[in-house]
């Protein structure tokens, strides 16, 4: 006879959890986890070109902040539009599409300013270091999200939240050296 699925987590912090979330976890997950993830991963990450790329180009930290700030906001209307419009919730069980955008767009604003706010410190270079750590928590943060939820491989998850925002990253930095003609 198998052994009955326990919701007690393995002493193995890289396995996903084993236990299959009831009708109700999948509706909170579905219509509030999905939804924040989404935002959280794309204001992260959509954001991080348009600031390090200014705070490349022009050398001011303030500038950097201001970009980020927009950057942030219109995302999060963007993303929270998209969300909203994708569909009624009926269909997919996702639940009401107001609630879903409004949840998609704050996380999609939380996670672009988490990484925009240290460009409000005047020096460039305590700036970058700070924004630099608030990026790698943020990307361990959603792939700490994914496992937990999602029921993603940790390993696998951080490699994959890591390297899609090292890619925007270093396209940002790219693009900042190489309009400031370096």
């Amino acid at each position: 006879m198998p052994d009955a699925p326990s919701d007690v987590h393995t002493s193995d912090p890289v396995a996903a959890p084993p236990v299959q979330p009831a009708a109700h976890d999948q509706a909170f997950i579905l219509q509030k986890v999905q939804p924040a993830l989404l935002g959280l991963m794309d204001g992260s990450v959509s954001t991080l070109a348009p600031i390090f790329a200014t705070a490349g180009l022009t050398g001011k930290p303030l500038d950097a902040f201001w970009v980020g700030l927009a950057a942030s906001v219109g995302a999060g209307i963007s993303m929270g539009l998209a969300e909203a419009l994708s569909d009624d919730g009926e269909v997919s069980g996702r639940g009401k599409p107001i609630a879903r955008g409004a949840i998609t767009g704050a996380a999609t604003i939380l996670g672009g300013m988490l990484h925009t706010l240290p460009f409000l410190i005047p020096d460039l270079q305590t700036a970058l270091t700070l924004a630099y750590v608030v990026v790698i928590v943020e990307l361990l943060v959603i792939a700490l999200i994914r496992w937990r939820y999602m029921h993603s491989p940790l390993r696998q998850t951080i490699f994959q939240v890591i390297v899609g925002g090292a890619v925007v990253f270093g396209v940002g930095v790219w693009l900042g050296k190489l309009g400031a003609g370096g």
